[in-house]
């Protein structure tokens, strides 16, 4: 029987002999990745950018908001070129034109943070004007999933327009892991977004929402087909949902050429895969309610289209 230690030294060994192939997948250059978690710290930084006051260091003594946001802003400066630098196959140690490059995209960044808590505290807003649930916009900013989602999303969406790779997606999927809600970065999101409860939400990648859209939770926004595989790169597959938009719980609106007008109402469950036009309202046909509470009784069937309580199933 082989002891404990050979089975290891085997095992290295041959690990060490397919790793000698090379092959792309394997990922050799093991010290050569973006971190995750240092990731993590980025949004986190930047949450405290955004939200001042609510997620501040406090172990850091720092007597002005200016001096605590330029030691925030400077630290996100300074970890964010080092990922941009390895993402965009450069040496994070050592000063090259990937790390000029990675500089000029991490400083273009930083210049697009007051637009991103623009967009970000009319969210807030959205939020708070329409949740009765809400008790005030600090239970909305410290504790909505939906929120947080959308932050991630505003945040890694301008990285993403900036050409960056990998980062944006790893981002998102953080946002995903947290609350449910998986949000592509390549999304083009307007103010005034709300999603409301948020679990199993899915926005595809070339996705485009208006203003005052509001969506519940198991909405997906996506394509109808992903056959074509990376043939479709870069095309449009995913809807476009105009502005005073609401869905409500487990639609779907499917295709690139689908167009959701301005004030449309999408009631649960609905199945979307054409256009629809501006002011309509949308329901599922000929589902009933049954009710047998009295085995003495007959069944009674109601028809969920004349009852209007019924559509919006959040």
């Amino acid at each position: 029987m082989n002891s404990i230690e050979e089975i290891i030294d085997s095992t290295v060994g041959s690990l060490l002999e397919d790793y000698s192939d090379v092959k792309e997948d394997d990922g050799i250059g093991i010290f050569n990745h973006p971190d995750n978690e240092v990731i993590i710290e980025i949004l986190r930084s930047l949450r405290k950018v955004v939200f001042p006051g609510y997620f501040r260091n406090r172990t850091i003594k720092v007597y002005t908001l200016k001096n605590n946001l330029s030691m925030l802003i400077e630290d996100v400066i300074f970890k964010l070129t080092k990922q941009i630098t390895i993402v965009l196959g450069g040496d994070s140690e050592l000063p090259d034109d990937t790390t000029k490059k990675a500089k000029e995209l991490t400083l273009e960044f930083v210049k697009r943070l007051p637009k991103i808590r623009e967009y970000i505290l009319t969210d807030v807003e959205a939020a708070y004007e329409g949740d009765p649930a809400a008790y005030s916009r600090d239970e909305i900013i410290y504790s909505y999933p939906g929120l947080f989602a959308t932050f991630v999303n505003r945040v890694a969406h301008e990285l993403y327009l900036l050409g960056v790779p990998i980062i944006p997606r790893m981002m998102t999927e953080y946002a995903h892991r947290e609350t449910g809600i998986d949000i592509h970065p390549g999304a083009t999101i307007g103010k005034y977004f709300f999603i409301d409860h948020g679990t199993g939400i899915v926005i595809g990648e070339t996705t485009i929402i208006g203003n005052n859209v509001k969506i519940y939770q198991g909405v997906t926004l996506g394509a109808l087909s992903t056959r074509g595989g990376q043939a479709l790169k870069s095309k449009k597959r995913h809807p476009t949902i105009e502005d005073n938009v609401t869905i409500y719980s487990g639609a779907s609106v499917l295709g690139g050429n689908t167009v959701v007008g301005k004030d449309v109402v999408i009631g649960g469950s609905a199945f979307i895969t054409h256009s629809v036009p501006e002011g309509a309202k949308v329901s599922v046909k000929n589902q009933e309610l049954r009710f047998n509470y009295d085995a003495s009784k007959p069944i009674e069937r109601v028809n969920i289209e004349e009852d209007t309580d019924w559509f919006y199933i959040i």
